[in-house]
């Protein structure tokens, strides 16, 4: 199993500085089907989950949704007909954070 699913987030504090890139590299080894794609000038791990349907798409948000409550650290979440993109990262760090990881390896 991976290690990230079994660990729980860590409080961040504010002004703290994001993942290196040589962190993060290692991180992005533990995950797969995550990209880090580049928004608004910060990095964020993003990836698009589909589904036959509204309705699946519909409950798997909901479920990441209960998940984000639960550890409050709350990802972007994008549902459509068919598929669900989310992207976690923290916005504290104005970046990636281990918790993202952490969410990511357990979202799906």
């Amino acid at each position: 199993m991976n290690e990230l699913k079994k660990r729980a987030c860590e409080p961040c504090r504010e002004g703290s500085a994001p993942l290196s890139a040589i962190e993060t590299e290692r991180l992005m080894k533990q995950l797969q089907g995550w990209n880090i794609v580049m928004e608004d000038g910060v990095n964020r791990l993003q990836r698009t989950f589909t589904f036959p349907d509204f309705r699946q798409a519909l409950a798997f948000t909901n479920r990441v949704g209960e998940l984000a409550e639960a550890e409050n650290h709350h990802p972007k979440l994008i549902t459509e007909w068919g598929r669900v993109t989310v992207a976690w990262w923290t916005h504290s760090v104005n970046g990636l954070h281990l918790n993202d990881f952490i969410m990511a390896a357990r979202t799906g």
